[in-house]
């Protein structure tokens, strides 16, 4: 049976208190006070820093590259991606999307990503 993962934007503090991270939170196990990777069955990837400060792109790659790792090692799940940093963070999808052009093929990416 597969494992599924919801992928949600974080911030770095891990105060999953609105979007996607609340969600998290809520009903796929996340884990308050932790920003980064898995936890319960939701995976975070940071957007924000410990102050709620936008990240840069360049870092937030570097967290999506560990994602895509991650993903690519746990085959047997499939990993449900939301729009990461295209809500509170304020970027769009032309500025998040290119960053999983690598995403294996057990990662559900928003309509258009892919």
């Amino acid at each position: 049976m597969t494992r599924i993962i919801y992928v949600f934007g974080s911030n770095l503090a891990g105060r999953h208190g609105a979007g996607s991270a609340h969600h998290a939170l809520t009903h796929w196990g996340a884990i308050y006070g932790r920003g980064v990777g898995m936890q319960g069955s939701s995976y975070a990837i940071p957007t924000k820093d410990e102050m709620l400060r936008t990240l840069s792109l360049d870092t937030i790659r570097k967290y999506v590259d560990e994602f895509i790792a991650f993903a690519t090692a746990h085959h047997d799940s499939t990993f449900v991606v939301v729009r990461i940093g295209c809500g509170l963070a304020g970027y769009s999808d032309e500025d998040i999307a290119p960053m999983f052009k690598n995403a294996p093929s057990n990662c559900q990416l928003p309509r258009g990503w892919r």
